[in-house]
């Protein structure tokens, strides 16, 4: 039973990590209106959010066992119910790049302890494949979620209304009450900790693990994918305004499409993964992304300004564009959980350090070109862009899975 509990607490805490983390799209629509800012300069919020999450993993990751997961979980959530506040009390952009930054911060420890609690929580590869799935199908409903809540809150064309600042108000609740679970929430973190060693070993060993073929190939590609992942998700409400002419609450929830088929994919991944090999179930995924985007942007040429558009008669290209996530989301979870089912649980923290950094790399890479390229070139080439990285992930994927053979056949060899 209470391991039950211990799911809960981490389900609960991504799901309000996922709405916050996920909501810079619809934050950089409401802030290029509400502040007068280009795309460029509101593109910097990705940046405020993703570089603290990959500072801090690289400090803390290898530090936080000894400090324990309960108590990282519970300091970053203490840190965002205070921003959360601060949105509707001290409104400007600069209080959104705070807001950004903490989220960053705290999201570095909590993605951390989440992770290699997952270690500790889960018996073999197959149960944590499993709950890394459905722990990420999670993280998506709360995106999805995140987008219905700030398309009630936005008020269309009122540019200076700062009506969706009060979305924070109940944000700031939900984390409060996430501090109150995970605190009433026992956990055995034992395990985790590596006997013997010091703070500088063990931080070496996290360094150690990106010098390893299967670290830097894994690096490799979980920057890639985030880089898609995130330049998409994170520009899809400004391309569904200005590029198919959406209004503004019409765009963000017309953007939660994505999302609920990264959800659908994710909860869903787990039954096929049983099944079949990642490997080829992967390379499907990567090749029907790519055949969505060239099917779909070419629809969302020369779309005329309806002002009484309705979902009866959006463009095409709002709805199939979207359905990228279906595909895109087993991607992620299935490296995560194939990287960390090869490692010992001590090292858990220190390989979802590395995770951490460079998915957050990726992201605020892949937002800050989308950004620059739809500012200079349009919304379409900047999506078309992303065929590129798509490519190198299709590239990346066929080292790591012969990287997790070979170890998988050492491990064989020495049972034997």
């Amino acid at each position: 039973m209470g391991n039950w509990r211990i799911k809960f607490s981490l389900f609960l805490i991504y799901f309000v990590f996922a709405i916050l983390l996920n909501s810079v799209g619809t934050v950089i629509l409401q802030v290029i209106k509400n502040y007068d800012l280009s795309h460029a300069d509101a593109s910097v919020l990705e940046g405020f959010k993703d570089l603290p999450i990959a500072i801090v993993s690289f400090l803390v990751a290898s530090f936080l066992p000894r400090f324990g997961f309960r108590n990282a979980m519970m300091t970053g959530l203490l840190l965002v119910t205070f921003a959360c506040l601060a949105m509707p009390l001290v409104p400007a952009f600069l209080t959104t790049k705070l807001l950004f930054l903490t989220v960053g911060v705290s999201f570095a420890l909590v993605k951390v302890s989440v992770y290699s609690t997952v270690g500790l929580i889960t018996h073999g590869r197959k149960e944590h494949a499993s709950f890394m799935n459905t722990l990420e199908g999670i993280f998506m409903t709360g995106v999805l979620v995140g987008y219905g809540l700030f398309s009630y809150f936005v008020e269309d064309g009122m540019p200076k209304s700062q009506n969706w600042l009060n979305v924070y108000w109940l944000l700031a609740a939900l984390t409060a009450l996430s501090i109150l679970i995970i605190y009433f929430t026992p956990l055995d973190e034992s395990e985790a900790h590596h006997e013997g060693s010091t703070i500088g070993q063990d931080f070496m060993d996290m360094m150690r693990l990106v010098i390893r073929p299967i670290g830097y190939i894994f690096v490799v590609s979980a920057f890639l994918y985030v880089l898609i992942e995130q330049g998409i998700g994170t520009w899809l409400p400004t391309f569904n305004n200005e590029v198919l002419m959406l209004p503004e609450s019409m765009s963000i929830q017309a953007t939660s499409i994505f999302a609920a088929t990264l959800a659908i994919g994710r909860l869903s991944a787990g039954m096929v993964m049983a099944r079949f090999d990642w490997y080829p179930v992967l390379n499907v995924c990567v090749l029907a992304v790519g055949a969505l985007i060239l099917i779909s942007l070419p629809m969302a040429e020369n779309i005329a300004h309806n002002p009484n558009v309705t979902w009866l008669d959006a463009p095409a290209a709002s709805y199939i564009f979207p359905l990228i996530g279906l595909f895109l989301a087993p991607i992620y979870p299935a490296i995560n959980s194939a990287v960390l089912s090869a490692l010992p649980k001590y090292q858990h923290s220190e390989m979802t350090g590395l995770i951490v950094i460079f998915s957050a790399l990726g992201g605020t890479t892949g937002s800050i070109i989308t950004g620059t390229v739809f500012g200079e070139m349009g919304g379409s080439t900047a999506f078309y862009l992303s065929l590129i990285p798509l490519t190198g992930l299709l590239a990346s994927l066929f080292f790591f899975k012969r990287e997790t053979s070979r170890m998988a056949g050492m491990e064989a060899d020495t049972q034997h």
